[in-house]
Parts: C-alpha cells; sequence; structure tokens
C-alpha cells in the first residue's frame, strides 16, 4: 500500500515539474511566436490531432443541402473569387504576397486541391475557420448556403462543367510580383 502511494506520489510530482517547466519555457520566451519560424512537433501534432478530432465529431451527418448545378457551381466561384483568391489562389495556382508570408502556409487550391475531401469538411473549415492558421471563421460574413456552394465547387474544381470551367479561368490573379530590395 504504502510503495503504491509512493509511485502514485512520483508520478504526481514529475507531473508537475512538466507541467511548471512548460510554463517557465513559455514564460522565458523558448517557445516560438513569430509567424516566420517553422512550427515544433508538438505544435503540429496538437493543431493536426484537434482538427483531425472536430471534423470527425462535427461532420458526421452532414449533407450539402444545395443541389450541384452549374449555376450554384458559378455562384460557388464567385463567392471563392470574392473571399478566397487572396489566400488560396486563382486557376493559376501562384500565391499572394500575403499568402506567401502566412504561418502554416495557405494551399493553393488550384495546385493543392481538396477535391478528395468530403464537402462536409470544407463546408466546416469555411465556416469555422482553422485555429493556429490563417483560416478564418466565414460565419459572421457567409449565409451557409453560400459556403455550401463555395465546398460544392471545391469539390469539383478539377472536373467543373465547360461553362463554370470558363467563369473559374476568368478569376483574377492575386499573385503578387516579386518586389526590389
Amino acid at each position: 500500500m504504502k510503495s503504491t502511494i509512493s509511485f502514485l506520489g512520483g508520478i504526481i510530482f514529475a507531473l508537475v515539474v512538466l507541467v511548471l517547466a512548460g510554463y517557465f519555457a513559455v514564460k522565458a520566451g523558448f517557445v516560438p511566436a513569430g509567424a516566420d519560424t517553422k512550427p515544433t512537433a508538438v505544435e503540429r501534432w496538437v493543431a493536426n490531432t484537434a482538427l483531425r478530432a472536430a471534423l470527425e465529431r462535427d461532420t458526421k451527418g452532414l449533407a450539402n443541402p444545395v443541389q450541384p448545378s452549374d449555376e450554384n457551381l458559378i455562384t460557388g466561384v464567385h463567392l471563392y473569387a470574392e473571399n478566397c483568391v487572396i489566400c488560396h489562389g486563382a486557376s493559376d495556382a501562384k500565391p499572394s504576397n500575403p499568402a506567401q508570408g502566412f504561418y502554416i502556409a495557405a494551399p493553393q487550391l488550384a495546385e493543392d486541391g481538396v477535391e478528395d475531401d468530403p464537402e462536409a469538411e470544407s463546408f466546416w473549415k469555411v465556416k469555422h475557420g482553422i485555429r493556429f492558421t490563417a483560416m478564418p471563421s466565414f460565419a459572421p460574413t457567409l449565409e451557409d448556403d453560400q459556403i455550401w456552394k463555395i465546398a460544392m465547387f471545391l469539390k469539383r474544381m478539377d472536373k467543373l462543367p465547360p461553362s463554370v470551367d470558363a467563369e473559374w479561368k476568368q478569376v483574377p490573379s492575386v499573385a503578387g510580383t516579386p518586389s526590389s530590395k
């Protein structure tokens, strides 16, 4: 009995020491905070694990109520152009100046694509944003049906009907030009 209490006391003591060491590392500035430094393995693990768990929990049974049509896809293209191009690029997949400095890098969707993601996941990401990235929540500015139209476009952006693809190709690039230093 006494050895069990000693063992548990040792575990509790070790946990307290770890928490205090972490606290002092943060307070002393040893944890990187700059957007120009690479995330630590622990940061990546925590962020990715939390995102995967939230997506799995929050997208169960979530289905797009908007029917796919050229009109709805074109609306999705226009909404993407108005809200997403600055970070995720146009059909040329060239990043804007702000996107080149993001921590964590925003995928250029014409190149990196999310066509293999379920629409519900894209909807969730656009609606709620992604913590610890530059991805904002669009819930305050877009209606759910608008977000679904963006998600619908993203799901199909690699196999758009010709009229929708033509509209997508007309979205102007916001790619930055190299500045002279």
